[in-house]
């Protein structure tokens, strides 16, 4: 129940009374009150001025008084200046309580028959996963969970990047120094072994590129006519054309990195509705392409290469296919969305795509709408900033990435470590605790990266994720099984609790205000695709409770109605907390 929209209804109602205007809802200025003043929502009267012909404070007191006098809800009123601020009766508050502990997925909005597709993960099948992956990941799979919980139809989608002169790279050092090392041979997972020899390319162009400049070549000239890149780029030419020998090695060393990004997708918790493979695709772009030429939305060099003229719309020329005849990225993301909104027929269709290629989801829209796709205009790029680390960027040709295995592991190894230094698992299994270690891990690691607005560039500090203090995961898990801890013993002792009608205190209505404001949040988070403000909810609702835990007492409660009261209120915040978390993806510990 929205608060605010209780006030505006109520202000209407009075406008008209007692001044015959029947204003629309959009007229009347509503917010919620600070704190430095008595109210919960406070009324902004100097609109109103023309209307009642009175000053702001005359006008206030006036509209307090109708308001305080035809509304039961409403239990005081006070005027400041220009501004009314009004007081709702605990009894409201105990009737907005009564509705949140009874709806058992309390913040879930009803179907809206919204289709959206979210595009996240696109991972290269030349090197694994690192830790930008690792945000894009838990920032796309978070965004489709929080627009499930707005009532969204929701498809997960995932574009691996399989093909092109990055692939073939790989592919061309593989078979320059591998001596046929596979990844049983080796020990290592594939994707890292195929990675490996990505890394390994780039080695072997930078010698040639020196080679060549010491024979007299500009640098610029040297990095063009490497032979290594001319075999890599000769290399995509026979793959396209089908060269059985290629597509074989293709195969056999992308099978590799699958299994591998499979074994990353389950640790974090990811997964899609449905896959999709650039081999698979681009040549859907090419035939939009033809037909784009034919129609004249495009036109083709004297080279052969097939360009889009965006000029005229302030941008560039766009090269859509090369003088070779092979595609470019552009290419593929044509015909992967056309052949998308064909199966599905999506209402929005959201790219988790980093702030690097802005330009690049600018220039598709446009492209698409210039091929009369008129829901191009549903497409909207979700473009969120870089993970840097205290020692500056990434650079995955160079092997300065943090992998992202390497990171889940030692993520889950600092959680194991302060675990046990708090020395609070003495009468867990091994094996539960071994569950709780990946559980704080994981949740230490989401939770710092999805906390961040998306559009921040972030700095990644694994020591001061796992923190059990602070605006952390771990915080917010350990709150939750305290609470949970409660309820246990609450049971033990066969304490009974369940709604009533006794007071509540001060604090207790903060804390129901702020439940209250947990469906306006996921509308919030929803709309602008910012799963950050669901983290950041829980982590106020978290600081909420653990103040209100040291200053009052729950199973000592001599008074049994107060005790059951404030059994219910617990049991509602770890509730919220689950679904609020479990929309980020974290799991929250029953014990810690």
């Amino acid at each position: 129940m929205n608060p605010e929209q209780i006030i505006t209804n109520k202000l209407k109602e009075a406008v008209l009374s007692l001044y015959g205007f029947d204003l629309e809802a959009s007229f009347l200025q509503t917010q919620t009150t600070r704190k430095e003043f008595e109210g919960d929502i406070t009324a902004v009267m100097f609109p109103l001025l023309k209307i009642s012909k009175k000053s702001p404070e005359e006008t206030g007191k006036e509209i307090g008084n109708y308001i305080l006098s035809n509304n039961s809800d409403i239990e005081s009123f006070n005027v400041v200046k220009g501004f009314l601020n009004l007081k709702f009766s605990s009894s409201f508050w105990i009737g907005i309580f009564k509705i949140i502990a009874s709806v058992p997925d309390y913040g879930q909005a009803p179907p809206t028959g919204k289709c959206v597709m979210v595009e996240f993960s696109s991972p290269n099948t030349n090197k694994p996963l690192h830790l930008g992956h690792i945000r894009n990941n838990l920032l796309g799979c978070s965004v489709a969970k929080l627009l499930e919980a707005n009532g969204h139809n929701v498809i997960t989608v995932n574009l691996v990047n399989d093909r092109g002169i990055h692939i073939c790279k790989s592919m061309l050092a593989w078979l320059k120094e591998a001596n046929g090392e596979t990844p049983g041979s080796s020990g290592m997972k594939g994707d890292h072994l195929v990675g490996k020899y990505y890394v390994a390319f780039n080695n072997i162009l930078k010698r040639e590129i020196e080679e060549l400049k010491q024979g007299g070549m500009s640098e610029e000239e040297a990095e063009r006519k490497a032979p290594a890149l001319l075999e890599a780029q000769e290399m995509l030419v026979k793959w396209e054309s089908g060269d059985n020998d290629v597509v074989g090695l293709w195969k056999m060393m992308n099978s590799w990195v699958y299994e591998g990004f499979d074994v990353t997708y389950k640790k974090l918790g990811v997964s899609f509705n449905k896959t999709y493979y650039e081999s698979q695709t681009y040549l859907l772009g090419k035939a939009l392409v033809k037909e784009g030429l034919e129609s004249g939305v495009f036109y083709k060099k004297e080279n052969g290469s097939v360009w889009c003229d965006l000029t005229g719309d302030g941008l560039d020329e766009k090269l859509l296919l090369r003088a070779d005849g092979t595609s470019v990225y552009m290419t593929q993301d044509l015909g992967t969305a056309n052949q998308r909104y064909s199966e599905y027929k999506f209402d929005e269709h959201i790219y988790v795509v980093g702030n690097e290629q802005n330009y690049h989801f600018q220039v598709l829209k446009l492209i698409l709408k210039k091929l009369g796709f008129n829901w191009a205009d549903s497409i909207y790029h979700l473009s969120y900033g870089m993970v840097e680390l205290p020692q500056g960027k990434m650079k995955s040709r160079e092997g300065t990435v943090v992998d992202a295995d390497d990171l889940i592991d030692g993520m889950i190894a600092t959680a194991k470590e302060t675990s046990l230094e708090l020395g609070k698992l003495e009468n867990m299994s091994v094996e539960d605790q071994n569950q709780l270690f990946e559980m704080i891990g994981l949740g230490a690691l989401k939770y710092f990266i999805i906390k961040v607005d998306p559009k921040k560039t972030m700095l990644f500090d694994p020591k001061e994720s796992i923190d059990f203090n602070g605006n952390t995961g771990p915080f917010i898990q350990y709150t939750h099984a305290r609470i949970k801890s409660i309820l246990r013993k609450a049971k033990e002792q066969d304490i009974q609790h369940h709604l009533n009608d006794s007071d509540l205190s001060d604090k207790e209505i903060e804390i129901i205000k702020l439940l209250n404001s947990f469906p306006e949040k996921i509308r919030e988070g929803g709309k602008e695709h910012s799963p950050a403000i669901i983290a950041n909810y829980a982590y106020d609702l978290s600081k909420e409770f653990n103040q209100y835990y040291h200053e009052v007492s729950i199973l000592k409660e001599d008074d049994t109605k107060i005790r059951s009261q404030r059994l219910v209120l617990i049991e509602s915040i770890a509730k919220v907390l689950s679904k609020a978390m479990g929309i980020l993806g974290i799991t929250l510990p029953e014990r810690m």
